[in-house]
């Protein structure tokens, strides 16, 4: 028998996953509750316009335009407005005012989680954000309490669907950036008006700064994950990849790193990379995300599953508000975050790492040893090396050689090992002030191998 007063909950946003949590709050409350040990009410969905159409079919009773009230009125506040303002006045308010807080904010966390979670901490309030990372993947309570006891070393993740889409229709049906970009917009899985959020890497960044906070104990500002999106993959670039046994993903990487002068810090940082088709996360396809998490004690752990959608999304942040809930039943003071282990953040020149270089040269004696001197003058050594002639435009097959093939030069595909990146910039900038490079057509990290 439930005993224990109903809880209100506010919801603040009804698009596609508040819409989806409404629904589920309301058709399943008396499974929650029986979960719970209270009922939950669902006592308002805060939005700008209370007469704007909606996806999912609500009492209209339910829709205010008055945010504030709603707050201070709820025990449990659920916030999915996106974006940082008011979502941010909205949080605080409801922190300080002692509610729990369920968000799928990632923008939010990435630019103010330091203040929240210190808002929350000063009235023993909770803010629970499973939705915010990885859609329904369970990612941040496993970082957040299931690995707290051990020392993660190393987080690979795929976690933007779109692009991860973009590239795997890039790699299976051979399409081009822009024709797999018009199809993940007439999909609904990219924005229509303005897609870099994702394809820019903007979005798995602030996942990334979410990520590395958690796992390493230690305040990610999102200003200090290095980020590179998508746009400059070519499809040259992808078949070559097929090619040598990688496929081209789209990361957020998060380390424990060692930079050149011994100082031990962390490292958070998005990029587009080759990913041996042997690992777990090349086999990540359509808009399906994956984190692959390496521990001292637990070893290799991966977390895959859907990265999007309303209903998938819903998911995540109902176990949220379940937990919230159940937190007012047992009792107790909200966990707070954890980051006095302090580490440094360190930029991208202290990481290790490995590069395929692409280079078209002249196609001379002697350029072969010149390029392999310049590698080796900043510390980086050639691990495989393949070359491709263009005599007359004309490959060995008698075909042509492609549209980057030049009578008179060849094209070095050179693996490095690993080396510090600033050492692998310096050496890509100094091929491309090398009288004997034409061009650097290509630049790839290699993670996972």
């Amino acid at each position: 028998m439930i005993e224990y007063r109903t809880l209100k909950v506010a919801l603040l946003g009804a698009g596609s996953v508040g819409s989806q949590v409404a629904k589920l709050l309301l058709e399943h409350g008396d499974e929650l509750a029986s979960r719970i040990g209270a009922g939950l009410e669902l006592v308002g969905i805060a939005v700008r316009d209370v007469d704007a159409p909606r996806r999912a079919d609500l009492p209209r009773e339910l829709f205010t335009t008055d945010a504030r009230s709603l707050i201070l009125s709820a025990d449990i506040v659920v916030e999915l407005m996106g974006g940082i303002d008011p979502a941010r006045e909205y949080v605080l308010l409801a922190l300080t005012s002692g509610a729990d807080v369920v968000t799928g904010n990632k923008a939010l966390l990435a630019e103010h989680g330091p203040e929240l979670f210190a808002a929350a901490e000063q009235v023993g309030a909770q803010l629970y954000y499973e939705a915010a990372v990885g859609g329904a993947i369970p990612i941040i309570r496993p970082l957040r309490e299931s690995l707290a006891g051990d020392r993660v070393e190393r987080i690979l993740g795929i976690v933007n669907g779109t692009t991860n889409f973009i590239l795997d229709r890039m790699d299976t049906a051979g399409e081009s950036m822009e024709s797999a970009l018009a199809v993940a917009t007439e999909l609904g899985y990219a924005e229509r008006s303005d897609p870099s959020a994702d394809i820019e890497g903007y979005d798995a960044a602030a996942k990334a700064a979410i990520i590395a906070g958690l796992a390493f104990h230690t305040s990610v500002p999102l200003g200090s994950v290095y980020r590179e999106g998508i746009t400059s993959v070519t499809k040259e670039q992808v078949d070559a990849a097929r090619a040598g046994g990688y496929v081209i993903k789209l990361l957020a990487i998060c380390e424990r790193v060692v930079g050149e002068d011994g100082v031990e810090g962390v490292s958070a940082r998005v990029y587009p990379a080759l990913v041996p088709r042997e690992h777990p996360l090349a086999a990540v396809r359509g808009v399906h995300n994956a984190v692959f998490v390496q521990a001292a004690a637990a070893g290799d752990l991966m977390f895959y599953g859907a990265g999007a959608g309303g209903l998938q999304t819903a998911s995540a942040v109902l176990g949220d508000v379940v937990s919230a809930a159940r937190r007012h039943v047992v009792g107790g003071p909200g966990v707070a975050e954890s980051t006095r282990a302090d580490l440094p953040v360190l930029g991208a020149e202290a990481v290790r790492t490995r590069y395929q270089i692409t280079l078209r040269v002249t196609d001379a004696p002697g350029v072969l040893s010149r390029v392999a001197a310049t590698l080796a003058s900043h510390d980086v050594s050639v691990e495989t090396l393949t070359q491709t002639v263009a005599h007359a435009a004309l490959a060995s097959d008698g075909q042509s050689a492609g549209r980057d093939a030049v009578p008179g030069t060849a094209t070095l595909v050179i693996g490095t090992h690993v080396a510090f990146e600033s050492a692998l910039a310096a050496t890509v900038g100094a091929l491309r002030d090398s009288g004997e490079v034409v061009a650097v057509t290509s630049v790839l990290r290699v993670e996972g191998a």
